[in-house]
This record gives C-alpha cells, structure tokens and sequence, in this order.
C-alpha cells in the first residue's frame, strides 16, 4: 500500500526536482521480415513497426497525464539491421534506414535504435555493408540511431572493425557538417552491450527477447542532488543511505507508469533501467550531484571515487525497489546533455583523460563529446580502444560517442539543440598511435572470462 506521504514525496519529486520517465522503448523483433528482396524487406519492416507502434505515442502520453509523471521521450529499438539485411545481398543498407525514419515520423516517436551490427568476434559481409552504411544512412535520416558492438569480456576486441570506425565517425560528422557534425551524436561504439537499453544511441532488440516488449528508462538527477542537500558534511554512509533510498522511491513510481503502460499495449513489461541521466537544464544534472558530495567542481580530484558511489547506490536502491531492473542502471557522464559538465569542460577542470577513468566507474563510457573536426581518425580509433580496454578487463559496459566537429577547433562549441544540448571543443592529446591501431587483428579475452 502506497501511504499519503509517499505520495506527497513522488509530486514533489515531480514538481520541484525534475523526475521523469526519461523514455518508453518499444522492443520490436524483425527476424520475421527476412526476405531477399530490398523492396519488399522495406515494406514489411515498414508495416510491423508501424502496427505494432501506433498506439505507442498515445497510450504513453496518456499514462503520463493521468499519473502526472512526464513521459519524456517515446522510442522504439529493433533488432540489429546486420542480421536483417543479408539475405538481400544489397551494397547498401540505406534504403532500409530510409524506411525506418519514414516510420519513426509515422508513429510519433522521437527516435528508432537498431541500424546496428554486432561484431564483437566476428565481421560477415552484412556487418561490413552495415558498417559502411554508417556514414549516408545517418546523413539521410533525422531519427534513426546506429551502434556497432565491438568487443565484450567473453570474446575480446575486433580491432579490424575498430580501426575502421574511426574513419567512419569522420566522414559521418563530414557529411552532416551543415547540421553541426550531428550525424555523429547518433552514432555510438559498444563493448559488452546489453541488448535491453532503453536509451538512445545504443538501443537495439535483442535476438533473447519476446517479439515485442516495453522498456522503460526512468530519470531524475535533481531528485538525488535535492535529497543530498539533507545530509551535507555527513558521513559516506549517510549519503549512501540517502542516495539508495531516494533511488527506490523513483524506482516505485516508474514502475507504476511502465506497467500501465505496457498493460494497456497489451505488451510484455521487459525492464526498468534506472540511469541517472541529465538534461541541459538546470538542476538536471549529474555534476551538479558530484558537487553536491563535495568536488568543488567535475574532475577536481575526488570525481572518480564520488561518481563510483553515487553509480553503485543508484543500483542497489534501484533493485531493491524492482525485481526488472535492467538495461545500463548507474549514472550517465554526456558532456553535451549536463549545463555543469560543460561548465567543467570549459574551465578545464574536466579533460578527456579524466572522463576515460570516470568511465571505469560510470554506465557507459565517453559520451557526447565535441573535440576538433581535423582529429585523424587513427586517433579516434584509439580513443575507442581505450574504452573497450575498459570493458572487457572490468566485465562492463563502456561505449563511446564523439564527435569530430568538422570545421571546428578548440575553444569553440557547437550547439545541437534540445537534450542533445551544446558541447566545448575539447583539446585531444596530441601524440599519435597510428602504428598500434594498424595492427588490426583480434584482442584476446582476458583470462577472467574463461569461467565456465
């Protein structure tokens, strides 16, 4: 039974401190569309998304006015595009995101996530014509999203495909130059990717997974910053007490909203993913949290261990109050998407190699972040490296998505608009590692993943 008290917490956390459902994602399976036509692969994407996704927009929207919680965006995930296009035998698989954007306009929602390849081990000639779709098919569309999983702790790094990402994130952020390098926000590499992710650029349907399922990403960065204000200058498990059970609270109410919704679809409620991700506005943030624990500002020593703290109550207070948590749960670091980490960025107090080990401790990894459009790509790729290096030694998911911001320097930002938000051009260290990059080939796995 939900006391009068409870209530009166969850409207406050509403009204004054920015909780919301962040996103509903309709996990939609397209194995069944196979077929070695283009044309008519095209046509039966098109229908089953458009049927089973048409009510996705309303029913949400409504759930939201009738509990009050803000239902902020409404997505859909497929299953990864490379294993749906090869029968086709197509140079191209263009056509297909073409289609997938005509849908996503069609049914309302915001973005589709799924123009994906999975090439952790291997690298079949769909993944290859997935790959080199990148670039055009991200130019063409404005809300399709494209991930390439490269590596995971059980089968080590694809460094071929590494290597050639990085050329592939340039000539997407050359393409959509007019548009500030955009297409490169939509655009992010994997190691160990769930195949449950809610949130946007990463999300795809997995092949385990019922053929249509609801999940859910709940948000609310002021809530814990607000909370924390209770239990300044107290001891760490003072404020580890306060972060998880403020955490369960936001948990409760959106299950609540995620289940109705998923009810009234007449769908399977898949996962609720509590990642503390931030938006442009202020009191949205995951620096300002970091502050609020006692950093003077993000990337003063004590960011890593704060951020390690923060990620693993999230988790626990998460769990506790859901037997679905699922997805990535922890706290998201985009430059981009938080008004104090650009602070932060912009001051200098927060660099590249300071978000790489915040990474080691965090969600996901190196997430929306602008550095200089002549970047080589050998060093991009390097930077991808890096971060799946994290990954597969620490059993995590770490990801990465920059962008080269074509024209643009250091000193410079860019400005993407809406919770994309606006990011500085950071400096990248400037020494190469065209040679260790050239190496291609296959890392091992490390010796931990042999656990059977």
């Amino acid at each position: 039974m939900i006391s009068n008290l409870e209530i009166l917490e969850t409207n406050k956390m509403i009204t004054e401190e920015n909780l919301d459902i962040r996103t509903v994602t309709m996990g939609i399976d397209l194995l069944d569309t196979i077929t070695d036509d283009m044309d008519k692969l095209c046509t039966k994407i098109y229908d089953k998304i458009a049927n089973r996704a048409e009510n996705l927009v309303k029913v949400a929207d409504e759930t939201a006015l009738k509990y009050g919680i803000p239902v902020v965006n409404k997505r859909i995930s497929i299953t990864p595009i490379a294993l749906v296009g090869g029968a086709t035998k197509a140079s191209s698989y263009v056509p297909i995101a073409k289609t997938l954007d005509r849908v996503a306009k069609e049914v309302g929602v915001n973005f589709i996530g799924g123009f994906s390849a999975l090439v952790d081990k291997g690298y079949n000639d769909a993944s290859k014509t997935l790959i080199s779709s990148i670039p055009e098919a991200l130019d063409v569309t404005e809300r399709v999203c494209s991930s390439v999983n490269v590596g995971s702790t059980r089968t080590g790094i694809n460094m071929d495909v590494v290597r050639e990402l990085g050329g592939i994130i340039k000539e997407t952020s050359r393409l959509t130059a007019d548009r500030e390098s955009i297409g490169s926000a939509k655009f992010v590499v994997f190691c160990n990717a769930p195949d449950d992710n809610p949130f946007m650029a990463g999300a795809f349907h997995g092949v385990g997974q019922h053929d249509t399922v609801l999940n859910v990403g709940v948000s609310g960065p002021g809530v814990v910053k607000k909370a924390l204000e209770q239990v300044r200058g107290q001891s760490f498990e003072a404020m580890c007490e306060c972060i998880k059970g403020t955490t369960f609270k936001m948990t409760r109410a959106g299950q609540l909203v995620a289940s109705e919704v998923a009810q009234r679809l007449d769908l399977p409620f898949g996962i609720i993913d509590l990642s503390l991700a931030p938006t442009p506005a202020v009191g949205d943030s995951i620096a300002e949290i970091l502050e609020e624990m006692g950093v003077e500002v993000a990337g003063a020593p004590g960011t890593t261990l704060a951020l390690a703290v923060l990620n693993d109550c999230v988790k626990k207070g998460g769990v506790m109050a859901s037997s679905r948590v699922g997805g990535l749960s922890g706290a998201f670091i985009p430059v981009s998407e938080d008004h104090a980490m650009i602070h932060a960025a912009e001051i200098g107090a927060l660099t590249l190699e300071k978000l790489e080990a915040m990474t080691c401790v965090c969600s996901v990894g190196l997430d929306m972040i602008a550095i200089p459009g002549d970047t080589p790509a050998s060093t991009i790729s390097g930077i991808i490296g890096d971060e799946m290096a994290i990954g597969i030694i620490n059993g995590k998911t770490t990801a990465v998505r920059i962008i080269p911001v074509h024209g643009k320097g250091v000193g410079e930002s860019v400005e993407f608009g809406g919770l994309l938000g606006r990011a500085p051009i950071m400096p990248v260290n400037k020494y190469g590692c065209d040679a260790i990059i050239a190496r291609g080939g296959r890392v091992p796995a490390p010796i931990h993943s042999f656990k059977n």
